[in-house]
């Protein structure tokens, strides 16, 4: 694709932005349930896709050219497609996002400033692997009206055009609804010109592999939302419940152990006297314990958890905040004064008191769905949903005030706050 053709995709992204902005909610809410509706009459069709994906990629991973745990992200079954489906009619019974007033403050008799949600404008969404992340991220750009360019990997390919194909038919079937607000990209040459499209897209968002999100990082100036690893810990405390302990971790790192929340580090207490117990539970639930790993900031994405004994408390948090990425940690204890230590010890964007590590999903975060968990110190960190898709304006109304009368003493700021 010729650079000139790229940047005619995100100038008119930027223009469906800034009409989206003004549209209705029942505009966009009627866009939701349309989408929702004619994706599940199509699942047929989008099966039949995902399958010419799963097809190809299985001769792929017999060539370890791809690996485990990305060929089942890649697998669209039905229990995928109702969470996908039931995503996109809870994101539509959420609170509209935009416009929110967040305070309000009188700087004068008068003079009123208003804090107001708004949308960011142009996400650039690069993901791979998973072909449900294209109906969430629609999803949530709709309802929190920002445009969105989106690129998935080749090899979901077929599953990626079957869902964008049958969004767009759903769109097209909404009065009012702006062209161009989603946009599907597929090549590298595509990627690499959307990184510099930074006039016109606002905000990348990467939702892949530490290759990948190093990979935009270092080839832009547009902001970046994201984490690079999901190097999540679970710390077994001297005072765990053993029931707790093992339920809670092998959850963790079984339920979906591709997942970037899965654990992938166990650190127990040297005086939790039912460790040997609890390591011999998770060995038969079938996961491969590793006490010597070559690295600490190792992501399995596999039934394979790293294992260390520790003296202490402080030692436990000391190693999360040394190896984890950021993403999610949780402790088991008994002991509430430990939780709360670790808690707010722990530098992670989400830390747990005895939960699985799963829980970190804007799903069951409520969030309806996300774009994705952001490590950031940013805006938005963790599960990214609607919230993180907005930021805000500042708008002030007066009646022909200056700003010199209030540098010659004539008029006094009263900075009330109002709301």
């Amino acid at each position: 694709m010729a650079e000139y053709s790229f940047t005619e995709i995100a100038k008119s992204a930027k223009i469906a932005s800034k009409k989206l902005a003004n549209i209705s909610e029942d505009i966009k809410n009627n866009a939701l349930l349309k989408i929702a509706e004619m994706l599940d009459e199509n699942s047929d069709l989008i099966f039949e896709a995902n399958k010419k994906d799963l097809d190809t990629a299985k001769e792929l991973l017999q060539d370890g050219k791809i690996s485990q745990s990305v060929y089942n992200r890649l697998k669209l079954d039905e229990n995928k497609m109702r969470d996908m489906i039931q995503g996109i009619v809870d994101i539509y019974e959420l609170e509209n996002p935009i416009g929110k007033i967040m305070f309000q403050r009188s700087l004068d008799t008068g003079l009123i400033l208003t804090k107001v949600s708004c949308p960011i404008g142009v996400l650039g969404v690069i993901f791979e692997a998973r072909p449900d992340v294209i109906s969430q991220i629609s999803a949530l750009a709709i309802k929190s009206a920002n445009a969105v360019i989106l690129k998935g990997g080749k090899e979901s390919i077929n599953t990626n055009k079957a869902i964008m194909g049958i969004i767009q038919d759903a769109l097209k079937s909404i009065n009012g609804f702006p062209e161009n607000v989603l946009t599907q990209i597929f090549t590298r040459d595509d990627v690499n010109l959307m990184l510099k499209e930074d006039k016109y897209i606002d905000l990348i968002i990467p939702r892949g592999g530490s290759n990948l999100v190093k990979f935009v990082k270092e080839n832009t100036n547009i902001p970046v939302l994201g984490h690079s690893d999901g190097i999540c810990h679970i710390f077994a405390d001297e005072d765990a419940d053993f029931s707790k302990a093992k339920k809670i971790i092998i959850d963790s790192k079984t339920q979906y152990p591709s997942a970037c929340n899965s654990v992938e580090t166990l650190l127990i207490h040297e005086n939790f006297a039912e460790s040997k117990n609890l390591l011999n539970e998770l060995e038969n639930a079938g996961i491969k314990l590793v006490y010597n790993p070559e690295s600490w900031h190792k992501e399995y994405s596999d039934k394979i958890l790293s294992v260390k004994y520790v003296k202490s408390i402080e030692e436990a948090v000391e190693h999360i905040n040394e190896y984890s990425s950021g993403h999610t940690e949780s402790i088991i204890t008994e002991n509430r004064e430990n939780a709360e230590f670790f808690m707010n010890a722990v530098d992670s964007a989400g830390v747990y008191h005895n939960v699985s590590t799963r829980f970190a999903d804007g799903f069951r975060y409520g969030f309806g769905a996300e774009v994705g968990i952001s490590t950031n110190k940013t805006h938005a960190r963790g599960p990214v949903g609607l919230e993180g898709l907005t930021i805000y304006k500042y708008k002030l109304q007066g009646n022909g005030d200056i700003v010199k009368d209030y540098v010659e003493g004539k008029k006094k700021f009263n900075h009330k706050d109002l709301i």
